[in-house]
C-alpha cells in the first residue's frame, strides 16, 4: 500500500515540476475579410471565442484592406468569429489555439445580411458527424433528430450503438459502456439511467460523443467504451426554461411530465430540473425446456406475462459562483424517489415419460419495491495562467436505500383436477443501502512546443449492506425461515493516478499516450454463511492514439487501450432469488473483474464517411450461465467469468443527402464473436459472424412538418451459451412547431409492424432450452413542449459529478 501511495505522489510531483518549464510564446492568427464579391471589408470585428462557452479569448479589427492579425499567448479550443454591420456573421470550425502556432485563414467571405424578409428557419435534415482523434461527435442540436425524441432514442441511433429491450447500452457488439453527461459519469445504475434518459428531451442535447477507446484521463471502468452527452449551453440572462407533457401507450398507458428552469443573477448561475416518468410495459415470455431422465424426456412448456410499472420522480439542481473570471465553485444535487410494481403470472405444462396425464404448475408473483437516492457534488475549476493551465477537483457523496417485497405462490396439480393439487409460497424481503464517497483532482498544462500534459488523482470508497430474508410456507401454513436467507456486507476502495502526453510527430501526424494505475482493495462478507472473500490488486491501463491526416479529405485514426469492468455490487451477493418454484437466480461472490484489450483503426473520408476496423479481447468476461439439474428438473442462472471472449468488428457509415430536404444516415456493422470457457465439466467454444444494419431518414416537409423514419435489423448472433435469431423493426416520428417555435408537438410510433420479437435457444451440455419473448415495444408516444425565455445571453455552468461507481449499483 505504501508503495502505491509513493507512486501516486511521484507522478503528481513529476508532472507539476515538468509544467514549470513552460514559457510563454505568442501565436499569430491572420486572414482577410471580404464580401461575397471578393471586395475587402474594413473595420470588421474579428474575435477568438472559447469553443466551450467561456467567452472572448482575444480579438482584433480588420484594416482598410480587410486584413487582420490576432496575437495571443493563450491556449484554448476556440472558434474564429467575424462580424460587421450589414453582413452575416461568420464562425469557423473549432480548433486548438496553442502558443507559438501560426494559422492563416486566407480570404474569409461574409455575405450581405438580407432584410425585409419574413422569418425563415433552416434546419438540417440529419446530424453532422465530426471525427476527432479520440472520439466521434454527433451534433444533435438543430436537427430533425432532436425533435420528439428522448435522450435514450438518440443514443441508440449513434454509430455502433445498440440498446436492448432492457435499456442496456451496447457499443460495437460489446456491453460495459460508461455513460457521461457534460464530461462527468452518471451516478445511476443501468436501470435508473435508462429511465432518466427516457425522461430527458433530446432537444436539450447539443451533441453526443462516442469514445470507443478512452484515454487514460477516463476511469478504466467500462470495457466497451464511453458515451458522453453534451447538453446545450444555456444562453439567456435572466430566466429561461421549458415545460413538457407527454405520454406513451403500448397496451398500457404511461404519462410523463417535466419542468426545467435556469436563472442568472450577478456571479450566480443556477438551474433546476424536475421530472416525473412512468414506463409501464409487459413482457410475453414463452419458454420450452427439455430434461433428459433415465426413462426418457420430460418437457416443460411455460407461458408467462410479466407486467411492470416503474414510477420515478427525479430532481436535479446546480448552482455555480464565479469567484473571478478564472476561478469558480459549484454545487450539484440530485434526489430521486421511485417505486415499482411487478406482477407476473405463468402456467407450465409438464410432460413425464411413460405417463399420459400432464402435470401443471401455476406461479403468481406479486412484487413491489421502492428506492430513494441522494447525490451531492462539490466542484472547483480554475485557470492558472493565460497559457491554458487548468486545475479542477470534485468531491462526491452518494446514498441509496432500496427495499423490495415479493410473494411467489406456486400451485401444482395433475390432469384436469386442479383442486386436488397442493400449493407453496415463498416470501422475499430485501433491504439494502449503498454509501459512495469519491474525490479527484485533474491538472492540465500546455507546454511551449504546443504539446499538453495532463495528470490526476482519484479515490473512491464504497460500502453496501444487503439483507435478504426468505421465508417459505406450505399450503395455508405459517411462513418459516428459508436457509437461503443471507446478509451481505461489501466494501471497495479504489485509488487511481494517471498521466497523458499529447503532441505531434509532424504537421499531419498527432498523437496522445497515457498511463493509468489503479489499486483496488475489496472485501465481501456473507454474515449468514460466515464467509469472507477478499481481493487486492494493482493494475496498469495504457492507452494511445495516432491521427494521420493523409490529405484534406482523408485521415486515419489508430486507437489502443486496456480497460476493466468490475462486477456490480448485487452480483457479488450470494443471494438466491426464485423466479418460480423450479427456476432461480443466484449471486456469485467469487466473480472477478473482466479485462479487455482494445484496438481500432478508423478511416475517415471527407469528414463524413467512416470505415472502421476494431479488435477486442476480454479475459474473465461476464456472462450469464445456465445450469440444469436433470433429476430435480430445476434451472439456475448466475453470472460467471468466461475464460476469454474475442470480438472483431467492421463498421461503415455512409450519409447520403437525397435532396436539400431529405437526408439519410446509413450504417452497416459486422461482428465476429467468439466465446471460450470451461463451464463445469464441459468446454464452451462458440463463434459466429453477425451483422447489424440501420438506415435513418430525416425529411423537412411543407408547412413546417418534420418526419423521421428509422429501420434497423440485427442478424443472427450468439451470446455465451445462447444463440439468437435475427430480428428488426421500424420506427417513425413527426413533429410540428407553432407559436414561433415556442410550442412543439411530436408524435412517434415505435415497432410499427410488431417485429421486435426475440427468439433464442441454449443447447449446451445437458441444456436444451428455447424461448420466445416480445416486450410491449409497439406503441405510440406524444409530447407537448413549451419553451419560455426572458433576458440576455449567458451561460449556466453545470457539473454532474465524477464517478463510475454508481453505474454498478443495479
Amino acid at each position: 500500500m505504501k508503495t502505491t501511495n509513493y507512486l501516486f505522489l511521484t507522478l503528481l510531483v513529476f508532472f507539476l515540476g515538468l509544467s514549470s518549464l513552460a514559457a510563454k510564446e505568442v501565436s499569430k492568427i491572420t486572414g482577410t475579410v471580404t464580401d461575397q464579391n471578393g471586395e475587402p471589408v474594413p473595420y470588421a470585428n474579428v474575435a477568438l471565442i472559447d469553443a466551450e462557452g467561456n467567452g472572448l479569448i482575444d480579438g482584433a479589427v480588420s484594416d482598410e484592406k480587410g486584413d487582420f492579425l490576432i496575437e495571443s499567448a493563450k491556449s484554448a479550443k476556440v472558434q474564429l468569429v467575424v462580424s460587421s454591420i450589414g453582413f452575416k456573421s461568420f464562425s469557423s470550425e473549432a480548433f486548438d489555439l496553442n502558443p507559438g502556432m501560426e494559422k492563416d485563414f486566407g480570404a474569409i467571405k461574409i455575405e450581405d445580411e438580407m432584410t425585409g424578409l419574413e422569418e425563415v428557419t433552416v434546419q438540417s435534415t440529419r446530424p453532422e458527424i465530426t471525427i476527432e482523434p479520440d472520439k466521434t461527435v454527433i451534433n444533435v442540436e438543430g436537427t430533425v433528430m432532436a425533435e420528439g425524441s428522448n435522450a435514450l432514442d438518440v443514443i441508440g441511433r449513434s454509430p455502433g450503438v445498440f440498446i436492448d429491450q432492457e435499456g442496456t447500452i451496447n457499443l460495437n457488439g460489446r456491453s460495459g459502456v460508461v455513460v457521461m453527461i457534460n464530461d462527468r459519469p452518471t451516478y445511476m445504475s443501468a436501470t435508473d439511467l435508462a429511465a432518466f434518459l427516457r425522461s430527458m428531451p433530446a432537444d436539450n442535447i447539443k451533441s453526443i460523443e462516442v469514445i470507443n477507446n478512452p484515454s487514460a484521463r477516463f476511469d478504466a471502468e467500462g470495457a466497451a467504451g464511453v458515451i458522453n452527452i453534451q447538453l446545450k449551453k444555456n444562453t439567456v440572462d435572466g430566466v429561461f426554461g421549458n415545460v413538457q407533457l407527454g405520454g406513451q401507450y403500448n397496451g398500457l398507458w404511461s404519462p410523463n411530465t417535466g419542468v426545467a428552469i435556469n436563472v442568472k443573477k450577478g456571479k450566480w448561475t443556477s438551474n433546476a430540473n424536475l421530472n416525473y416518468n412512468e414506463y409501464a410495459h409487459f413482457n410475453d415470455l414463452d419458454i420450452n425446456r427439455n430434461f433428459t431422465l433415465e426413462n426418457g424426456i420430460s418437457n416443460f412448456n411455460q407461458e408467462s406475462r410479466i407486467t411492470q410499472r416503474p414510477r420515478t420522480l427525479f430532481f436535479s439542481g446546480s448552482t455555480n459562483y464565479e469567484l473571478n473570471e478564472k476561478h469558480n465553485l459549484g454545487l450539484n444535487v440530485q434526489a430521486s424517489t421511485s417505486d415499482d410494481s411487478n406482477n407476473s403470472s405463468s402456467l407450465t405444462q409438464i410432460t413425464n415419460p411413460g405417463e399420459a396425464d400432464l402435470d401443471f404448475m401455476e406461479s403468481l408473483n406479486e412484487a413491489s419495491g421502492d428506492r430513494e437516492r441522494f447525490f451531492a457534488n462539490l466542484h472547483y475549476d480554475g485557470k492558472l495562467d493565460t497559457l491554458g493551465t487548468k486545475i479542477s477537483s470534485d468531491v462526491d457523496f452518494t446514498r441509496m436505500n432500496a427495499s423490495s417485497e415479493s410473494l411467489l405462490t406456486n400451485s401444482f396439480w395433475t390432469g384436469q383436477n386442479q383442486n386436488a393439487g397442493f400449493e407453496n409460497r415463498i416470501l422475499n424481503l430485501n433491504e439494502m443501502y449503498y454509501n459512495i464517497f469519491t474525490a479527484k483532482v485533474d491538472f492540465v498544462k500546455p507546454l511551449k512546443n504546443g504539446s499538453t500534459v495532463e495528470t490526476g488523482l482519484k479515490g473512491s470508497w464504497v460500502k453496501s449492506d444487503n439483507d435478504l430474508d426468505l421465508q417459505r410456507a406450505e399450503q395455508d401454513g405459517p411462513f418459516n425461515p428459508d436457509p437461503n436467507s443471507n446478509r451481505f456486507i461489501y466494501n471497495e476502495n479504489v485509488l487511481a493516478a494517471y498521466a497523458t502526453y499529447k503532441g505531434k510527430f509532424s504537421d499531419k501526424v498527432s498523437f496522445q499516450a497515457g498511463l493509468r494505475g489503479e489499486y483496488s482493495d475489496i472485501r465481501g462478507n456473507s454474515v449468514t454463511l460466515e464467509e469472507v472473500n477478499t481481493q487486492e490488486y494493482f493494475n496498469l491501463f495504457p492507452s494511445a492514439f495516432i491521427q494521420h491526416k493523409v490529405s484534406e479529405n482523408y485521415q486515419i485514426v489508430y486507437n489502443a487501450n486496456r480497460r476493466i469492468t468490475r462486477p456490480n455490487y448485487r452480483l457479488l451477493n450470494p443471494f438466491i432469488y426464485y423466479i418460480d418454484a423450479l427456476t432461480s437466480e443466484q449471486g456469485n461472490p467469487g466473480l472477478k473483474p473482466q479485462y479487455s484489450n482494445n484496438f481500432e483503426m478508423n478511416h475517415v473520408v471527407k469528414g463524413a464517411y467512416q470505415f472502421n476496423i476494431g479488435y477486442s479481447e476480454t479475459v474473465d468476461a461476464f456472462m450469464q450461465v445456465f445450469m440444469q439439474d436433470q433429476e430435480a428438473r430445476t434451472t439456475t442462472t448466475f453470472t460467471d467469468n468466461f475464460d476469454k471472449t474475442k470480438n472483431i468488428n467492421f463498421r461503415a457509415i455512409v450519409p447520403v443527402d437525397i435532396t436539400k430536404w431529405w437526408g439519410t444516415s446509413n450504417m452497416v456493422q459486422v461482428n465476429h464473436n467468439r466465446f471460450k470457457s470451461q463451464i463445469g465439466d464441459d468446454l464452451l467454444d462458440n463463434a459466429q459472424t453477425s451483422f447489424m444494419m440501420r438506415t435513418q431518414h430525416n425529411l423537412n416537409l411543407p408547412a413546417g412538418f418534420k418526419l423521421e423514419l428509422v429501420g434497423m435489423y440485427l442478424g443472427p448472433q450468439i451470446w455465451g451459451q445462447g444463440s439468437i435469431e435475427g430480428f428488426g423493426w421500424v420506427e417513425a416520428g413527426v413533429t410540428k412547431s407553432v407559436m414561433k417555435d415556442k410550442l412543439s408537438i411530436s408524435v412517434n410510433g415505435t415497432d410499427i409492424f410488431r417485429t421486435q420479437v426475440i427468439k433464442a435457444d441454449v443447447n449446451f451440455a445437458n441444456i436444451d432450452t428455447n424461448f420466445r419473448q416480445y416486450r410491449s415495444n409497439q406503441g405510440v408516444r406524444f409530447t407537448l413542449r413549451w419553451r419560455f425565455a426572458q433576458g440576455e445571453s449567458f451561460r449556466v455552468k453545470s457539473n454532474s459529478g465524477s464517478t463510475e461507481e454508481r453505474n454498478r449499483l443495479d
